[in-house]
């Protein structure tokens, strides 16, 4: 989508993907201790905030006006800052070795720029931090619970474990869950979750 299409999607009151962060985000972050993270493609800002919440020092970027300034409402609201700048996927410069954790959290994107948004966020991750990845399969396609209906455009975990060099995966699987995630995400859905270290 481009970016008056994220604007427009993001313009309304509402917060079309809810305003509580994503399950699996939520389960990484739990008991695990505070440090630097990052959320590119971080939309109205509730994955960003929650992280906030729990003592991490967050950093989140769009392509889209609209929901910076919605996230920054909602960190607001909840009486925590975050630092949220505006700039594409393609135009993400990494500072490098700055991240203990980056969330790739439904970030669907065509096969080069995702493996170029893949080796930046690598880039930027500290020896021993985490990249976390949600996003719909390929088996995503006949439902009706989010997601892009290019095949293109979603996930494969075998793929994702051969462009993800660098990194030693925890956690990579293909499973069926059900997401509430605001108007846009309900209902069963199949996903990816992906957990990787940065070794060197």
């Amino acid at each position: 989508m481009s970016k008056d299409q994220w604007n427009s999607r993001y313009g309304s009151e509402e917060y079309v993907y809810g305003t509580e962060p994503n399950e699996y985000l939520r389960e990484f972050l739990q008991d695990r201790k505070p440090g630097r993270i990052l959320f590119p493609a971080e939309g109205e800002g509730r994955n960003a905030v929650y992280a906030a919440v729990l003592g991490w020092q967050t950093d989140a970027f769009d392509q889209s006006e609209s929901g910076r300034d919605k996230a920054l409402k909602l960190s607001e609201e909840k009486s925590v800052s975050i630092n949220y700048f505006i700039a594409s996927l393609e135009e993400w410069v990494p500072e490098p070795a700055a991240y203990d954790c980056i969330a790739l959290l439904f970030v669907h994107l065509p096969m080069n720029l995702r493996i170029s948004v893949q080796e930046k966020a690598i880039k930027a991750l500290k020896t021993g931090g985490f990249l976390i990845l949600e996003g719909f399969t390929k088996n995503q396609m006949p439902r009706t619970s989010g997601g892009p209906k290019n095949l293109e455009l979603l996930y494969d975990a075998d793929e994702l474990k051969k462009e993800l060099r660098g990194l030693e995966l925890l956690e990579y699987e293909e499973v069926q869950i059900e997401l509430n995630e605001g108007a846009l995400h309900k209902g069963l859905a199949d996903v990816v979750h992906l957990v990787g270290k940065k070794v060197e």
